[in-house]
């Protein structure tokens, strides 16, 4: 069933993310994403309001998927997870360099000047001045897989061995040079 969690990863590129506002109601937003094996990544806007939340509650949802003209073929993930901040530069700049790889369309945007410019987490080489990285490690995925019933869900919980040992191997199909 994990390799069935990597395939699903790995064929999408956007997820929606779902944090807990200060006054009770969740929002959901959909941004892009990075996997590296298991753990995922987005580049949000510091003045964001997701990432305002995350740093109060860091307990998200996260649903990925599509739709299809058979529906034998849908396969989706939905995530309990835990979202943070990442301070480590050079884990900013690995995530920005393999974003690149995922996203190659990137790379011909030109630099953005301004700090608090909400499109300078699409730069090639985004700023950590403006740009938070989030980290969202999985605790509890279901896997929608209608290949074995229509609305046929299983669940997978994580520990942080499973994060270990997949960090190991780190399988990219999109990105079939890196290590």
């Amino acid at each position: 069933m994990k390799d069935l969690v990597l395939q699903v990863l790995n064929e999408h590129r956007v997820m929606t993310i779902a944090t807990n506002r200060a006054d009770g109601w969740p929002q959901a937003t959909m941004v892009g994403y990075v996997n590296d094996g298991f753990l995922l990544y987005c580049f949000v806007a510091q003045n964001a309001q997701k990432y305002e939340n995350i740093l109060r509650d860091p307990r998200v949802s996260i649903a990925i998927g599509s739709d299809s003209s058979r529906p034998s073929e849908i396969k989706g993930l939905s995530l309990a997870a835990r979202a943070s901040s990442v301070a480590d530069r050079d884990e900013f700049d690995y995530i920005a360099a393999l974003r690149l790889k995922r996203y190659p369309e990137y790379a011909a945007r030109s630099p953005v000047t301004g700090v608090g410019d909400a499109t300078q987490r699409t730069a090639p080489q985004p700023s950590p001045d403006g740009v938070a990285l989030l980290r969202i490690v999985p605790e509890i995925i279901s896997i929608l897989d209608y290949a074995k019933a229509f609305g046929h869900s299983d669940l997978i919980a994580f520990s942080e061995r499973d994060l270990d040992l997949h960090i190991e191997s780190l399988r990219h199909h999109w990105a079939p040079d890196s290590t």
